[in-house]
């Protein structure tokens, strides 16, 4: 199996070596990748042109944000390519990955997707695996909430690809989300079993979590292009579309509660915590709503960083 990857990169310096560094260290090797520098001001695509390796293509655009780059680098990967993967230059792949990916597909004739397991990089260093149960249709699942980190654990399959289109470039935050709903309309996915974690996820500050919270009508406006989808629409019917639209504003009330504590505001957070347990009661959220009182788990605060770089991927809900 032929797999293309797809990078884009802003201001991504200090991370996007070892980034492209672990898509050359990969078991299965039939691979190109191309790196989309989306008008960084800092060494980006310095760093990216020193990789001496022919599978790998860098180019460069005005900055557009991470869609357009996405939808740049889609245009330009290998025709050749059965399936596609989108790798945040940030974060960084084990050596297995591909293969494991790529196998797990091979082995899913139907499945438009296969999704590993990722861990979690804490600002000090923690590393925390996430387990991913994806298999059959998700489309239900995934329109209550991001069921991903991000694209570095998904290869998609790349007819899926060229159903769904492009990512929308108008959102500025949950294109990702709306993309993988926009895949999940076309067929079922399928999630690689007994393997560890196959992308190591890295946490910053300045990321699109944090600016959702304070800025929750970004979250709207996703939800609305989700709604409005066609794909969407053909698959599901009005009433069940409302009813998955409630239980999605009670999912991100909850991550906005969860951010906001996560940065120093746990008054303001328990607030929305309290909001999204009164749309949703559940003795999981409710349990977890305790645990917030002690700033620990899925509320322990992000360590302070100098970086402010807004990472283009959606937050997950409560499992994360």
């Amino acid at each position: 199996m032929r797999i293309g990857v797809i990078m884009p990169a802003f201001n991504v310096a200090p991370w996007i070596g070892q980034a492209i560094a672990s898509v050359v260290a990969q078991c299965h090797t039939d691979w190109s990748l191309i790196v989309v520098d989306d008008g960084s001001t800092d060494a980006t695509p310095d760093v990216a042109l020193r990789q001496c390796d022919s599978r790998i293509t860098v180019l460069r655009q005005m900055n557009r944000g991470v869609s357009a780059a996405r939808n740049r680098g889609m245009a330009a990967i290998d025709p050749a390519a059965d399936a596609l993967l989108f790798l945040d230059a940030d974060d960084w792949l084990e050596p297995e990955a591909l293969a494991v990916l790529a196998g797990t597909l091979r082995a899913a004739p139907a499945a438009v997707a296969a999704a590993g397991c990722y861990a979690r990089i804490g600002t000090d260093g923690a590393r925390r695996p996430v387990r991913v149960r994806a298999t059959g249709d998700v489309l239900r699942r995934l329109m209550v909430r991001n069921l991903f980190a991000n694209g570095g654990h998904l290869l998609i399959r790349r007819h899926a690809i060229q159903a769904a289109g492009s990512f929308d470039p108008s959102l500025s935050y949950g294109e990702d989300w709306h993309y993988w709903i926009r895949i999940a309309a076309s067929g079922p996915f399928v999630a690689a079993r007994d393997t560890g974690p196959l992308l190591n996820v890295r946490e910053r500050p300045g990321s699109a979590c944090h600016a959702m919270a304070h800025q929750p009508d970004r979250f709207r406006l996703c939800l609305d292009a989700i709604h409005r989808d066609g794909l969407v629409q053909a698959r599901l019917a009005p009433a069940e579309r409302v009813e998955l639209r409630r239980r999605a504003e009670a999912e991100n009330a909850w991550v906005i509660g969860r951010e906001l504590i996560r940065h120093g505001e746990p008054s303001a957070g328990r607030k929305w915590l309290l909001r999204s347990l009164r749309e949703a009661p559940g003795a999981k959220r409710l349990g977890l709503l305790a645990l917030s009182w002690t700033q620990a788990g899925p509320f322990r605060p992000y360590a302070a960083s100098a970086s402010t770089r807004r990472r283009g991927t959606a937050c997950t809900g409560i499992a994360a």
